[in-house]
C-alpha cells in the first residue's frame, strides 16, 4: 500500500481548492518590528508584517527582553522537566501569581500554549464532572472544540453570541445536571465580541459554570489589560478565564485562572499539564514582565486603538471591503481562496507587505480574507504603503472582472 501517494492525493486536493498553506520564511528584526527579513531561495528581502498576533509589539519590548536575558543567565535554557518532576521554577510561580491577580482570581495555571490550555482544561473539567453537558458557542476556536470532544461529554452548540438560544437549550436540561458554557470574548477571524454579561446572566439563571477564552482580549482591553471581561467589569462572573501569553503579551504559553479548587483540580487531573515539559524559565520571566508592564501602562493600548482606527478609516475611504466589528481585527473580505492567495502573494512580492491569506478550514468557504492586525509600532508611512498597495491590487482585480465579463 502506497501511503505517501494517499498523503499526496489529499495535499493535491488542498492545492486545487486554493487552501494549501505556504509558510513565509521570516526573520523578525529585534528593535524594528514590524519589519522582518524574508528568506527566499537564498535571497533576503525586507518585509513589513501586517498579520502578527504580537498585537502591541511586546515581543520586541526592552522590558520583556531584559527580563528574559536576566532569567536565562540566572536559570539556563530549559525548565528541566515537567511541573511535577523538577520543572517548577520560581519564575513559573511568580507568573501564575501575576495572572491570578490580573483576572481577580484565587489561582492560575500555566500551559505550553493557549491551544493546550483550552484542550486540557475543557477536556478535564467536562470529563470528570459526572454527566456534565457543555454548551459551546458556534464560533468557538478549534482548541475549545477539540477539548470538549476529548472529554466525551455531551455537547450542545448554541447559535453564535445568542443568549436566547443558550437560554432555550439550558431550559431543557435537568437543573441538577452539571453544565458548562464555553465561549470567547473576541473572535479572532471576524473580530466580533461576545455579549458576556448576557451569557453570564443566562448561565447563572440555570446554575451553569462559565468558561471564557480571552486570548484575543488579554493585554488589549481593560484598565490593566485583563481583557474584555475586565473592561466590562465582569471578571467575577466567570468561572474560568483562559488566556494566552503569545499574543498581546508577546511571548509564549497559555493559562487558566479561577478558584483555588478549580485550578488545583485541573492541575491534578489534566494530562496535557501533567505529562508535558514546563515552559522555559526565561519565557515565564518575559511574560511576567510584559503583564506587569501592561497592568500599569495604558500607552500601548491607546496607541494600538489609534492605529486600528486609522487603518480602518483609510481602507474604508478607498472602498476596500472590510468586515465591520468593534475590535482590533480588520478582516479584508475577498471571498475566494485563489484570489485571496493571489492578492497576498502580490502584496508580498511587489511591495514587501506580508498579510497571510486566511482560507478554509480557519474560516468558512466563501469568506476567505486577509486578516490585518495593526500595531502601535506601524508608522504612518507603513499605513500609507499598505493603503496604496491594496488600492492598486483592488483596481487590478476590478479591471480583470470587467474584462472577464465582457
Amino acid at each position: 500500500m502506497n501511503y505517501d501517494a494517499m498523503f499526496q492525493d489529499q495535499l493535491d486536493a488542498l492545492r486545487g481548492e486554493g487552501a494549501y498553506r505556504i509558510f513565509a520564511d521570516l526573520e523578525r528584526q529585534r528593535g524594528s518590528f514590524p519589519k522582518a527579513k524574508r528568506h527566499v531561495d537564498g535571497d533576503v528581502h525586507d518585509v513589513t508584517v501586517w498579520c502578527s498576533n504580537d498585537y502591541l509589539g511586546m515581543g520586541q519590548s526592552p522590558v520583556v527582553l531584559d527580563a528574559m536575558h536576566a532569567a536565562l543567565d540566572q536559570c539556563g535554557a530549559g525548565a528541566g522537566g515537567t511541573r511535577n518532576i523538577g520543572g517548577t521554577n520560581h519564575h513559573h510561580v511568580l507568573l501564575e501569581a501575576e495572572l491570578a491577580d490580573l483576572h481577580g482570581k484565587d489561582a492560575a495555571l500555566l500551559f505550553t500554549s493557549g491551544y493546550v490550555s483550552n484542550w486540557a482544561a475543557l477536556g478535564t473539567i467536562a470529563s470528570r464532572l459526572p454527566n456534565c453537558v457543555v454548551l459551546s458557542d458556534a464560533g468557538n476556536h478549534a482548541s475549545m472544540i477539540e477539548g470538549i470532544r476529548h472529554s466525551r461529554a455531551e455537547r450542545q452548540v448554541f447559535a453564535h453570541n445568542s443568549a436566547d438560544d443558550l437560554d432555550r437549550r439550558l431550559s431543557r436540561l435537568d437543573p441538577a445536571r452539571p453544565k458548562l458554557v464555553a465561549f470567547e470574548s473576541v473572535y479572532s477571524m471576524d473580530g466580533d465580541i461576545a455579549p458576556i454579561k448576557e451569557l453570564c446572566d443566562v448561565a447563572d439563571a440555570h446554575g451553569a459554570m462559565t468558561y471564557l477564552d480571552e486570548v484575543h482580549g488579554v493585554g488589549l482591553y481593560g484598565p490593566r489589560g485583563g481583557g474584555v471581561a475586565e473592561r466590562e467589569g465582569l471578571m467575577d462572573r466567570l468561572t474560568v478565564i483562559e488566556g494566552t501569553l503569545g499574543k498581546a503579551f508577546g511571548v509564549m504559553g497559555g493559562y487558566i485562572a479561577g478558584s483555588s479548587a478549580l485550578v488545583d483540580f485541573v492541575r491534578s487531573f489534566a494530562s496535557g499539564f501533567i505529562f508535558t515539559t514546563a515552559l522555559p524559565p526565561a519565557i515565564a520571566a518575559g511574560a511576567c514582565a510584559s503583564i506587569r508592564h501592561l497592568k500599569v501602562s495604558q500607552n500601548e493600548r491607546d496607541a494600538h486603538q489609534a492605529r486600528v482606527a486609522k487603518v480602518r478609516r483609510r481602507l474604508n475611504a478607498i472602498g476596500i471591503p472590510l468586515m465591520d466589528n468593534p475590535s482590533h481585527i480588520i478582516p479584508v473580505m475577498v471571498g475566494n481562496p485563489h484570489h485571496c492567495k493571489m492578492i497576498s502573494d502580490w502584496l508580498l512580492d511587489n511591495h514587501g507587505i506580508y498579510v497571510q491569506p486566511i482560507n478554509y478550514p480557519t474560516v468558512p468557504k466563501g469568506t476567505e480574507r486577509l486578516r490585518i492586525t495593526p500595531s502601535p509600532v506601524h508608522t504612518d508611512a507603513d499605513i500609507d504603503k499598505l493603503v496604496t498597495a491594496l488600492s492598486e491590487i483592488w483596481s487590478q482585480c476590478a479591471l480583470a472582472r470587467v474584462a472577464a465579463a465582457a
